[in-house]
């Protein structure tokens, strides 16, 4: 059997206890950090606490073009540890899929996942949100503009837009987002977009997260501290999720009457 094991998004201590006993009675144990990284632990920490040796996997360990994983599986009982929820990247989606065609069972347990941390430090509503979309590092000078338009369409929408923020080498800042997306803005001209509200989340998972709300153009040069950051534009709030970003995010209090 393969096992998928998300083990949430801070340190060893995240995982749930399901996910411990799976990996405790694995015969084999693969890990992978590209899709998504625990900045507040190690391998070596992780294996002094599950009691397990891990084997770490590259991304080309675990995409189609190896079947390393799979094989092993047909004959031992495999968990492949990621950090969040393991069917949120579509890499383990695949994955799962060419397990099953190879006649391997799988399991999944789950993790805690960015989206409902995110959500639930913000104060904001589950329901009002719309497409999340990732920011990429520009390539070779061109930036990508389709996370504005998820922004932009679900704003037309009247739904919260979530951020994810590009993870690999070195991990984007919301600063970097931010300034991404101020360009994009400046470009077309079709939107006033550093007077949007934007909260940001810095270490989600950890016992200190940083919560920080307050309009783009004041946020812009905020210092969120180290990574993995993400952030949420919101569009119009409703009086609770006021109330919830001046309370625990330090949003400006002038929001509070310029809500539904």
């Amino acid at each position: 059997m393969l096992i998928f094991v998300g083990l949430g998004l801070y340190d060893e201590k995240d995982i749930s206890i399901k996910g411990l006993e799976a990996i405790q009675k694995s015969e084999k144990v693969f890990a992978e950090f590209y899709t998504s990284k625990l900045l507040g632990t190690t391998l070596k920490k992780l294996e002094e606490f599950y009691g397990k040796d891990i084997e770490l996997l590259d991304r080309e360990g675990i995409e189609i073009k190896s079947d390393k994983v799979i094989d092993i599986a047909k004959d031992k009982d495999v968990s492949l540890l990621c950090a969040g929820d393991p069917m949120i990247a579509t890499t383990h989606i695949d994955l799962r899929i060419r397990a099953e065609d190879a006649c391997v069972k799988t399991r999944i347990i789950h993790g805690a996942s960015i989206q409902t941390y995110a959500i639930g430090l913000s104060g904001l509503q589950n329901y009002k949100f719309g497409r999340s979309t990732t920011i990429p590092h520009p390539y070779k000078g061109i930036i990508a503009e389709s996370p504005y338009d998820v922004f932009k369409n679900n704003l037309n929408n009247n739904m919260h837009t979530l951020f994810l923020l590009d993870i690999s080498d070195d991990p984007m800042t919301i600063n970097d987002g931010l300034d991404i997306l101020s360009k994009i803005a400046d470009k077309r001209d079709d939107y006033n977009f550093k007077d949007n509200l934007c909260v940001g989340i810095a270490r989600a998972g950890s016992e200190h997260p940083v919560v920080k709300a307050g309009f783009i153009k004041e946020i812009l040069d905020y210092d969120f501290g180290p990574p993995l950051h993400t952030f949420i534009l919101p569009t119009k709030l409703h009086f609770m999720e006021a109330e919830a970003l001046v309370k625990f995010a330090d949003a400006p209090k002038e929001i509070l009457t310029d809500k539904k």
